[in-house]
This record gives C-alpha cells, sequence and structure tokens, in this order.
C-alpha cells in the first residue's frame, strides 16, 4: 500500500467539472435535473428541496478516479414529520434503493445521492451549492503531514477482518459470515464518523475509509453480507439440515492455548484463500467484456508448486 493509494491531492479540481472553480453550467443542470426528479418521486405531502449540494472529493483537491460526485439534497426533516430519527431512516431506504438500482454517470463519475437534514454537521471543506450557483464552504489546497502508517494500519486491520468474514462464507458458516460481515460494517462506519467528527475528511479514520472503499473491500463486505443472508434464509441442497444441526449444537467453544498444528492448518489455508483473493482483485476487476483481443476469463487458480528440490535447493 503505498501513499498515493491513500491520499491524493491535486494541483486543481477536475477540469471537466470545473473552472476556476465555477461550476459548469451543463453539469450543474444534469445534477438538479436528477436531484429534483429523484425527490420529486418521492411523491411527498409535505417537505420541501431546500437545496442541493455537490460535495465530496470531487468538489475537493482530493478527487481520484475512483470518486463518487456526492449530491446532498438539503432537506428540513421536521416539516415532514416531528421524529427526524423515522424521517432519516425513510431517506435512507430510499436512497440507498436509488444508488443500487442506478449507475448515473458525469463524465465517467458515479452519482450518489444522500439526503441531508438541515441541521446536520457535515465535515467537508468543498461545498457547492447548486440551486445558488456559489460554495457554501470554498476548498483549499492544503500540505498535509499524513500518517501512513498509521492509517495503513487501520485499513491494513480491516482488511483482515473482511477477509475473516469471507473465510465463514467460504466455509459455509453463513450464520456466522452474516453476524460477522453486519457488526464490521456497524464497526467501520462509526469508525469513519468518529474520525470526521474530530479531524474531519483528512483524518486517519476517513483516510483509510477511502483505501478500502477505494479498492473494493467495503463492496465486497457489503457482498458478504447479503450473500450470507441469503444462503442463511434459503431452502434446498443440505444447508437447511445443517442449519438444524447448528442450531442444535448450541454455540462453539473457542479453543483455549497455543495448539501448534491447529494453527498451522488455519495459516496455510489463509495463505492459500490469501493468493487467490490478491489474484483476483489484481486481474478481476475490470469490466471489459470477451471478444478477439480478449478470448476468455482469466484463471483465478493458484499455479502449481514446484517439486521439492528444484531449482537446486
Amino acid at each position: 500500500m503505498g501513499s498515493d493509494e491513500i491520499l491524493t491531492i491535486n494541483d486543481e479540481l477536475e477540469s471537466k467539472i470545473w473552472s476556476e472553480k465555477s461550476i459548469d453550467d451543463k453539469v450543474k443542470e444534469k445534477l438538479l435535473m436528477v436531484a429534483e426528479d429523484f425527490f420529486e418521486k418521492l411523491e411527498l405531502e409535505s417537505g420541501e428541496l431546500e437545496d442541493v449540494t455537490f460535495t465530496g472529493s470531487l468538489a475537493n483537491y482530493n478527487y481520484t478516479k475512483f470518486s463518487d460526485i456526492d449530491l446532498h439534497l438539503i432537506v428540513d426533516f421536521t416539516k415532514i414529520d416531528e421524529n427526524r430519527d423515522l424521517v432519516r431512516d425513510f431517506f435512507s431506504a430510499k436512497t440507498a434503493n436509488w444508488n443500487n438500482k442506478h449507475n448515473i454517470t458525469i463524465f465517467g463519475y458515479e452519482i450518489e445521492i444522500y439526503i441531508q437534514d438541515t441541521s446536520e454537521d457535515h465535515h467537508s471543506t468543498g461545498v457547492f451549492s447548486l440551486k445558488n450557483n456559489e460554495w457554501v464552504a470554498e476548498p483549499i489546497k492544503i500540505d498535509l503531514n499524513v500518517d501512513t502508517d498509521m492509517v495503513k494500519r487501520k485499513a491494513l486491520s480491516f482488511v483482515d477482518m473482511i477477509e475473516r468474514a469471507e473465510d465463514l462464507f467460504d466455509d459455509k458458516k453463513f450464520e456466522k459470515s452474516h453476524s460477522f460481515a453486519s457488526n464490521l460494517i456497524s464497526k467501520i462506519k462509526k469508525f469513519r464518523e468518529a474520525g470526521l467528527e474530530d479531524k474531519g475528511e483528512y483524518s486517519n479514520e476517513n483516510l483509510a475509509f477511502k483505501y478500502l472503499r477505494n479498492n473494493k473491500y467495503i463492496d465486497e463486505l457489503h457482498k458478504i453480507r447479503n450473500d450470507s443472508y441469503d444462503r442463511m434464509m434459503s431452502l434446498g441442497g443440505k444447508y437447511h439440515r445443517k442449519f438444524k444441526i447448528f442450531i442444535d449444537q448450541g454455540p462453539e467453544n473457542e479453543k483455549t492455548g497455543f495448539q501448534r498444528l491447529d494453527e498451522l492448518g488455519k495459516f496455510q489455508k489463509r495463505v492459500k484463500k490469501h493468493h487467490k483473493r490478491r489474484k483476483r482483485r489484481l486481474i478481476g476487476l475490470g469490466k471489459q467484456k470477451t471478444g478477439k483481443s480478449y478470448p476468455k476469463k482469466p484463471n483465478y487458480r493458484r499455479s502449481k508448486s514446484a517439486p521439492v528440490g528444484y531449482g537446486g535447493s
């Protein structure tokens, strides 16, 4: 993991979207169109769209090719219902469904919608009001001394936990995999929020989260949670019988002490899975379809090891 994977500071704002800190008119019109269409289709009896803001790394100098266009719809939740948490949960479900269903891009950057309460604090140095055509918080390019070692440690500790959730799924321990992944999603969310509240978007916590998101670990974690739930709740094959046995057996007791042979077997198994995962991430993330120049999908299996003593050792 290099430092450039953790934090990128560009000399200028994204030139396809901005020109000397003024947003391109066509981009602004398209983003407003998307936001207003989404909000109108909610068919709310009360409440109004007070503003639409463009925020996140693409409204700042730290954008990368992985960045999203963070489109925030500003709404006074109390005008819809006095229970803010109820309104927030409603909007969260609607935006999650929209974001999963649609893949609308601006110059290759995907739009992601979020509905923000007027009373909600937003921790970002780049916030542009699309309705008022002005900066709410203007981005400032600054030189940062990022503790890359700390960010790496935080990110890689989560990578290890995500891979352990995947191991549970591969071992058909769907109940444990789902619980582990769900708890980890919640933990990562709280971890990031704590960093944003403390030191903002350049906090170690947020930079670690961005590394996980940019390298598809967050997507993988959500997939593990969803797939394990589907398998856990399905009937057919032998899993429903295994699930009944698991329930009858009760919780599994964790072994204490260091048993070298047991630990060596687990370690070798994880090394093998680790290799497979890395190969898949390196060559399997592209969306290119097979064709004349790319006739078949790559083989993700690990190559056979050479015989003992081969090569003169």
